[in-house]
C-alpha cells in the first residue's frame, strides 16, 4: 500500500500519487499483464484467501496496476477507499446494486444520463426495488420524495446534457435524515471542479472514459466512498460479479490522468470563451454554461464547482434540423456521443444518448430537438468559433430554403 503523503496539492497528487514500483524502480506505473498471482506455498494461499494475509489473487478481484489507479483517484477525490471498473456504467451499476435489496426504494434526479436513467427506470424495479423521480432543480420535490424512508438517492450534477445543478448540501441533508446513502455521479466536474465527498456525499462515481483518460483511447470506471463501504459492501459485489477494468486501461489511465489538471484547466477557459461567443448569435435561442450569470442556477454552480468545466450546452433554432444543419457543417469539431476528449465533439443528445428515455421525460428535462451538447477539446479557440460560425451560417441557408 503507498503511503504517498496526501496532503501534496492536486497536480502533484495526479502526477505521482499512489505509484507503488517494484524492485526494478521503474520511472513510469509498471504494467502488470497478469490472470493470477503465485504464492511461496499452499499455507500462503489458504492464509490470503481467508483474509489473514494482503496477497493479490486473481486480476478480478484486484491487480498491481489496478491498485495503483484506485489509490492516485482516492487521493484526488479525498476519498477513504476506490474501486475501479470496466466502464462509468459498470461503476454506476455496481454502486447500486451492491447497496440495494428487493424492497428498498431510491430517489433519483430526473437529469440523468440515458443509461444511468434506464437502470433506475427500468433495471432496479425488475427486481423489487421503489423508484421515484425527482426534478433535480426542485427542492421541495426533494422534501417530499425524501420525508419518507429511502436507501440510495441518486444524482448527477451539472447533469447531462442540460447541466442542470443539484444543490448537493441540501439534498445530502435531506437524503441521510430519510436513511439513504448519496451517490453522485461527478463525471462533468471532475474531481478537480468539484468535491461531492466534502458536500456530504457518501459515494461518488465516475465514468473515466472521459476527462480521465480524455483522449478517447479506453473505457474504464471509478466508485469511491468510505473504506468500510467499499470492502464491506461493494468489493464483494466487484468480486463476485467481475466489473473488472482491464490492467492496460487502468495503466493508460494512470499516464491520462497525468495530464488531468492542464487538459480540464484548458478546456474550461476555452468552454466559457466560446459559451460567450455563441451567445451572441444568430440562431442560437439560448446557451447554457455554469459560469455564465445567465445560467438558471449560476449562484448555485459556483458555490459547489470552482469552474463551468469542459461542457457547453445550447439551443439552434429549427429543431432537429436545424441542429443537423449545423453539426454536419462542421468540419473541425466532430460528432461523436463521447465527452470530456482533447477532441472537440458534438452531440445530439435528443436522438443519441437521451433518445430510448422518450419524448416525454425529454420535454421534462428540456432536452428539445434544438439542443446540442458541445464537448470542448483542446483545439485553438478561434479554430473551433470559425467551425461553429460555419455551422451557424448552414443554419441560415437551411433556414432560408
Amino acid at each position: 500500500m503507498s503511503t504517498f503523503d496526501p496532503r501534496y496539492r492536486p497536480a502533484t497528487l495526479l502526477v505521482q500519487g499512489g505509484v507503488e514500483r517494484s524492485q526494478f524502480g521503474e520511472t513510469a506505473e509498471a504494467l502488470y499483464l497478469t490472470s493470477g498471482f503465485v504464492y511461496d506455498d499452499a499455507e500462503q494461499a489458504e492464509a490470503t484467501f481467508k483474509g489473514d494475509v494482503k496477497h493479490f489473487q486473481y486480476s478480478r478481484f484486484g491487480n498491481p496496476t489496478v491498485s495503483m489507479l484506485e489509490q492516485r483517484l482516492a487521493l484526488i477525490e479525498g476519498a477513504e477507499a476506490c474501486r475501479a471498473t470496466a466502464t462509468g456504467m459498470a461503476a454506476v451499476h455496481s454502486a447500486l446494486l451492491s447497496h440495494l435489496k428487493c424492497g428498498d426504494r431510491i430517489v433519483a434526479s430526473r437529469a440523468l444520463f440515458g443509461s444511468c436513467h434506464w437502470i433506475v427506470s427500468t433495471l432496479l424495479p425488475r427486481y423489487g426495488v421503489i423508484c421515484e423521480f425527482v426534478d433535480g432543480g426542485d427542492m421541495a420535490q426533494w422534501k417530499a420524495a425524501l420525508s419518507k424512508p429511502a436507501n440510495v438517492v441518486l444524482l448527477e450534477t451539472p447533469s447531462n446534457p442540460m447541466l442542470e445543478i443539484v444543490d448537493m448540501r441540501a439534498v445530502c441533508d435531506l437524503a441521510h435524515a430519510a436513511g439513504a446513502i448519496v451517490v453522485v455521479d461527478n463525471v462533468f466536474a471532475t474531481p478537480l471542479l468539484q468535491k461531492p465527498l466534502q458536500m456530504g456525499a457518501d459515494v461518488v462515481v465516475y465514468s473515466c472514459t472521459k476527462h480521465i483518460d480524455g483522449q478517447g483511447r479506453v473505457l474504464g470506471g471509478a466508485v469511491l466512498g468510505r473504506a468500510k463501504w467499499v470492502d464491506d459492501v461493494l468489493q464483494p459485489f466487484i468480486r463476485n460479479t467481475g466489473p473488472s477494468i482491464s490492467p492496460f486501461n487502468a495503466w493508460l489511465l494512470l499516464k491520462g490522468i497525468e495530464t488531468l489538471a492542464l487538459r480540464v484547466d484548458a478546456g474550461c477557459r476555452a468552454a466559457s470563451a466560446i459559451a460567450d461567443f455563441l451567445a451572441g448569435q444568430k440562431g442560437i435561442a439560448r446557451v447554457w454554461y455554469p459560469t455564465r450569470k445567465d445560467h438558471p442556477q449560476h449562484e448555485l454552480a459556483m458555490s459547489q464547482m470552482t469552474d463551468g468545466g469542459t461542457l457547453v450546452t445550447f439551443e439552434v433554432e429549427g429543431g432537429k434540423e436545424g441542429a443537423f444543419a449545423v453539426m454536419n457543417a462542421f468540419q473541425l469539431i466532430k460528432v461523436s456521443n463521447n465527452l470530456g476528449d482533447s477532441k472537440s465533439l458534438a452531440t445530439h443528445p435528443a436522438t443519441t444518448t437521451h433518445m430510448r428515455i422518450g419524448a416525454e421525460e425529454r420535454a421534462k428535462l428540456g432536452i428539445t430537438d434544438g439542443v446540442i451538447r458541445l464537448s470542448v477539446g483542446l483545439e485553438d479557440v478561434e479554430d473551433l468559433k470559425d467551425d461553429l460560425a460555419r455551422g451557424l451560417a448552414a443554419l441560415a441557408r437551411s433556414a432560408a430554403a
